[in-house]
């Protein structure tokens, strides 16, 4: 065996250990949104909200109907089906200064 075929073997070997962490890591992410409670948009969700740790319901599906704020999209491809744009909120959770390239 050549030290070229050995730097092959352990490099294939790590690459595989990594993307094998990797799998294992979404994998488990995608069980536990599977498992997530079902929840109903209803009066009771914002006190049930609000007695959670923190304020906030992790890995929780909501079902409800959804009313558009002006009106429906319909599809241009399968008549009779509409949809909704939801708005999207990104919340920066803290900062933290980085020294090394001197920012936040």
């Amino acid at each position: 065996i050549t030290p070229g075929e050995l730097l092959c073997l352990g490099s294939s070997l790590a690459f595989s250990g990594l993307f094998y962490y990797l799998y294992r890591r979404k994998a488990r992410i995608v069980a536990r949104i599977q498992e997530a409670p079902k929840l109903q948009v209803d009066d009771d969700l914002p006190a049930l909200v609000s007695a959670a740790e923190g304020r906030c319901l992790p890995y929780v599906a909501l079902e409800g109907i959804v009313l558009p704020a002006q009106a429906a999209l319909t599809s241009h491809y399968h008549e009779g089906l509409q949809g909704v744009i939801q708005k999207l909120l990104l919340k920066e959770h803290r900062l933290i200064w980085n020294s090394l390239a001197r920012s936040w």
